[in-house]
C-alpha cells in the first residue's frame, strides 16, 4: 500500500499551488509567474511527485542536473526550458538552492476561446516525456528573458478588459520562439540525432527482415521510441526536422522496401508477404503498397518479371 507521503500531490488551481509554495495568491486566478528564489519548498515535499491541472513553462537560467519528469528525466546543462501539460507528473526538486529562474503557470481556461486553445496542441514539446530540455544559447536566453519580463509587467497591471488578450498573445509568442529554438536544437545536435536515426533503421531492418513480425505485429512509433529511449512525439518532431518525415512515414518506407525485396526474390504469395510483414489483413498491405508505389503488389511483381 502506498503511504500518503508517497502519493503525488495534486493541485487543481494555481492559487492552491501558490499556498503550498508559501507564495501570495496570484493577482490573476488563471495565471501566475513565480521566481524560484521566492518559493519555499517544505522538506517533506522534496522529491515528491506533483500533478497540476494547468500548463507550466519553466525557464531555468543556471540549473545543472536532472529533474524527474514522468517516467524519465529532463537533463539540464547551463539552464534551459521545460514544458508541462495539464495532468503530467513531475517531481519537486530535492535541493531548492540548485537553480534560479522562473516558472509560468496558466490554466487552460485562460486561453479558452482564443486560437491558442487549439494550436497549443501542435507544440510537441509539451509531450516530451522522456527527453532533454530545450537548451538555450546566450542570445536565446535574452529573448526568453524579455518575454518573461513582458508577462511579469503585464501581471503587475490592474486587470482590465484587455488583460487576458494581452497575456494570451504573450504566451503565444513565447511558445512560437520555443518552437523555433527546439527546431534549432534538432539541427545543431544533428550528429547525435543522426546516430538515433541510424539505430532506428537498424532496428526496423531487424524487425522486418528476420520475420519476427510474422509472430508479433507491425512495428509502431511507440515501440521505436521506447527502443531509442525518447518519447514518441520527440522522435517524430526530430525526424520531421531532419528528414521531413514522421516516424510512421519512416516505418512505412522501410516496410515498402522490404516488401519490394520479397516480391522480387521470394516465391511467396501477396498474402504470405503481408502476414510476414506483420499485417493482420492482406487487404491493408495491398492498400498501403499501392498508396506508396502507385502499383498493387501483384502489378509490381509483374512489372519486375517483365523486365
Amino acid at each position: 500500500m502506498i503511504s500518503d507521503s508517497q502519493q503525488p500531490l495534486v493541485f487543481n488551481s494555481i492559487s492552491e499551488l501558490m499556498r503550498r509554495l508559501g507564495l501570495p495568491r496570484p493577482k490573476h486566478p488563471l495565471i501566475s509567474l513565480i521566481n524560484y528564489d521566492q518559493a519555499k519548498i517544505s522538506p517533506s515535499d522534496a522529491g515528491r511527485g506533483v500533478i497540476i491541472d494547468f500548463y507550466k513553462i519553466s525557464f531555468k537560467t543556471s540549473f545543472k542536473g536532472k529533474v524527474k519528469y514522468g517516467p524519465g528525466y529532463y537533463d539540464f546543462a547551463e539552464g534551459g526550458m521545460a514544458f508541462l501539460a495539464p495532468n503530467q507528473l513531475v517531481a519537486i526538486p530535492e535541493d531548492e538552492e540548485s537553480y534560479e529562474g522562473y516558472a509560468l503557470f496558466f490554466h487552460p481556461d485562460l486561453i479558452r476561446g482564443y486560437p491558442l486553445a487549439s494550436t497549443i496542441h501542435h507544440y510537441g514539446f509539451f509531450s516530451y516525456a522522456v527527453s532533454e530540455a530545450l537548451f538555450l544559447s546566450d542570445k536565446e536566453k535574452l529573448v526568453i528573458s524579455g518575454l518573461f519580463d513582458a508577462i511579469a509587467a503585464e501581471l503587475e497591471n490592474n486587470i482590465d478588459q484587455f488583460s487576458q488578450g494581452v497575456l494570451v498573445s504573450q504566451i503565444d509568442l513565447l511558445l512560437n520562439h520555443s518552437d523555433r529554438f527546439y527546431n534549432r536544437q534538432f539541427l545543431t545536435r544533428k550528429t547525435v540525432n543522426n546516430d538515433q536515426i541510424d539505430k532506428m533503421h537498424i532496428y526496423l531492418s531487424q524487425r522486418l527482415h528476420n520475420g519476427t513480425t510474422l509472430a508479433s505485429r507491425l512495428p509502431s512509433p511507440q515501440e521505436i521510441a521506447d527502443y531509442l529511449k525518447v518519447s514518441p512525439r520527440y522522435l517524430s518532431d526530430m525526424l520531421k526536422a531532419l528528414t521531413g518525415k514522421t516516424t510512421q512515414q519512416h516505418i512505412h518506407l522501410r516496410l515498402i522496401d522490404e516488401a519490394k525485396e520479397l516480391l522480387c526474390t521470394r516465391q511467396l504469395t501477396t498474402a504470405e508477404i503481408a502476414y510476414r510483414l506483420g499485417f493482420e489483413h492482406p487487404q491493408s498491405f495491398n492498400k498501403l503498397f499501392k498508396q506508396k508505389t502507385g502499383l498493387s503488389p501483384a502489378a509490381f511483381r509483374q512489372s519486375f518479371t517483365d523486365q
